[in-house]
């Protein structure tokens, strides 16, 4: 993997410069998280499209400050997909990362040719004691995580390790992140998206249980639903190979 910035985003790739023949996988994180996230991606797709994760504005390596509605995030990856000159890109992300996929796909479907969504929902409600625990003790945020949005069936020290690799954020913008979620709804628009969708659910995710992801895919025309089982939330983590293969399956059936 490389570590790369341009225009004052930062983003891990597996090869850079891009292929210009190969499709390009857009890695979205979560709130509260960076690129990081989706190491393991980045490295399973690196030999077989562009693989980029991308830092948000004002996560991981990009300065600055983050954002409060998801069509700004989303605004910021269509730039940054153009600054890269991404070959075919497809916009991959996880639960606020799948917000901002949605609103890539309600507002500039012409520009893709598929997406993939990872447990996220149409409308993401945030708890109040969410908000709370990031303004008290970022660390105890991070606890919360572990506990809630993991299946139990996959504790371990080395995937809290990588919990907390990827959710190294300042508590502002964590709030931010969660107040853009809160806001974020487009119940009503999804049946616009006129592309092949992936939608990915796991079977132990609390926060946004499988129903999320079978709205998704009742309401989008060209959508599939996938459950990763024995997982939480933050599946791409603790099943990597599972979600790695569902990705790269939905990938050969769809690209020509």
């Amino acid at each position: 993997m490389e570590n790369q910035e341009m225009g004052g985003i930062g983003f891990t790739c597996g090869h850079w410069p891009l292929d210009p023949e190969k499709p390009t996988l857009i890695f979205i994180h979560g709130a509260a998280s960076n690129n990081a996230f989706w190491n393991h991606q980045v490295t399973y797709f690196s030999e077989i499209v562009n693989a980029v994760a991308v830092d948000l504005p004002g996560h991981g390596a990009s300065p600055g400050p983050g954002r409060e509605k998801v069509s700004e995030y989303a605004d910021a990856v269509l730039n940054f997909i153009d600054l890269i000159r991404a070959p075919r890109p497809i916009p991959c992300g996880l639960s606020m990362g799948g917000a901002i996929t949605q609103q890539l796909l309600v507002s500039h479907h012409q520009r893709f040719t598929a997406g993939i969504l990872i447990n996220t929902g149409a409308r993401l409600k945030v708890l109040p004691s969410i908000f709370d625990t990031i303004e008290k003790n970022y660390g105890d945020f991070v606890n919360m995580l572990f506990s809630f949005a993991i299946s139990p069936k996959n504790s371990s020290g080395k995937l809290r390790t990588e919990i907390e690799a990827s959710t190294i954020c300042r508590p502002a913008v964590a709030s931010g992140d969660f107040r853009a979620c809160n806001g974020f709804n487009v119940s009503d628009a999804l049946g616009s998206i006129e592309i092949p969708v992936l939608v990915m659910a796991a079977s132990d995710d609390n926060l946004t249980p499988v129903k999320y992801g079978a709205f998704l895919a009742n309401s989008i025309n060209h959508a599939e639903l996938i459950t990763i089982q024995d997982a939480g939330h933050f599946s791409p983590l603790e099943k990597p190979l599972e979600v790695n293969q569902a990705i790269n399956d939905f990938l050969i059936r769809t690209l020509p």
